[in-house]
């Protein structure tokens, strides 16, 4: 699905991006601060820019991604990243596009998938293909809210698309969803508390009183996204390299415990999983075996006692205390 606006089709954009970021919100991403001249103004990105394309590319789950949660001796892995990097597989697609419209229309381009200034959801909502749910998200009619998006900046000017409208009404499943209470109200979104932050992007030990709130979330989450009814609506992936390696569905925590740094390369090759680093994967790993209420994972913990990075170090310690807890 395409749709079309123009760079400055968001006039709020750089003030919300502000209080966001002023609020502290954005936690340990000081990207977000230090770029956002450009993220809150997509036309400086590229002055020469006349127009946005935004595509949306279904990644929707085969199975239920919440059955995994109630298996405390097992990961949960965020949909998206259960196969193949995605950037690399939209950007590919994008530029293909791209020279198509080249060799067709003239002009020039740009392509953006999640790697650049660029403020994709509000994009994405004034170019129609969808609105911002009160998860922040961007949910689809047509989608629901399992997609990926890329951009698409032309010198072309070309017809603008209606900006989509907010469809959520008095529903409140993504909010009530979410274990950690990270929306401190509708469609605001508080980046530390929310567990894809915090398994992602933050580089820390996570704040203790959110650690038993994790459960078996050990890369992203996924319950304000499933628990969206729009997903009624969702489509079919048709990409096959999104579809869901088996052995990352629902792994075992015992298995993941034992891949030193070699292995965990190998495991996650080609993966979104492998950029956080096998130190902060082994963090998130260790916060999963504390909540699985499994004694018999105590031994396995040991050797990480000792383990040269203080946040692996600090999360086995979290994870004996909490086992051995009465």
């Amino acid at each position: 699905m395409a749709r079309i606006c123009r760079p400055d089709s968001v006039p709020d954009i750089a003030a919300r991006l502000e209080q966001f970021v002023a609020e502290g919100r954005h936690g340990d991403m000081g990207w977000m601060k230090d770029r956002m001249h450009w993220r809150g103004n997509p036309a400086a990105l590229w002055s020469e820019a006349k127009s946005v394309i935004m595509l949306a590319e279904p990644y929707t789950p085969s199975h239920d991604p919440m059955e995994v949660v109630e298996q405390p001796d097992r990961a949960a892995i965020s949909v998206y990243a259960q196969n193949r990097d995605y950037h690399d597989i939209v950007k590919k697609r994008l530029k293909r596009v791209g020279r198509w419209m080249i060799e067709r229309f003239g002009g020039e381009i740009k392509v953006f998938v999640d790697t650049a200034p660029v403020m994709e959801k509000p994009l994405g909502a004034a170019a129609g293909l969808g609105w911002q749910g009160k998860h922040t998200n961007l949910l689809s009619r047509e989608l629901g809210n399992w997609f990926f998006l890329g951009a698409i900046f032309t010198t072309l000017e070309l017809p603008e698309d209606e900006p989509g409208r907010e469809n959520c009404g008095s529903c409140t499943s993504c909010l009530d969803a979410c274990p950690t209470d990270a929306f401190p109200a509708p469609f605001q979104l508080d980046a530390r508390r929310c567990i894809s932050y915090l398994t992602i992007e933050h580089n820390g030990p996570v704040p203790e009183e959110l650690r038993a709130k994790m459960g078996n979330r050990i890369y992203g989450c996924d319950d304000c996204l499933a628990a969206c009814p729009w997903n009624k609506f969702a489509v079919e992936a048709q990409e096959i390299r999104y579809a869901a390696r088996d052995d990352l569905v629902a792994p075992k925590l015992g298995e993941l415990l034992d891949l030193d740094d070699t292995a965990f390369r190998a495991k996650f090759s080609g993966s979104p999983i492998k950029r956080i680093g096998r130190d902060r994967f082994l963090r998130n790993v260790l916060y999963a075996v504390g909540n699985s209420g499994d004694s018999a994972f105590l031994a396995k913990l040991e050797p990480h006692l000792r383990d040269p990075h203080p946040i692996v170090a600090d999360a086995a310690r979290w994870a004996k205390e909490r086992l051995l807890m009465p």
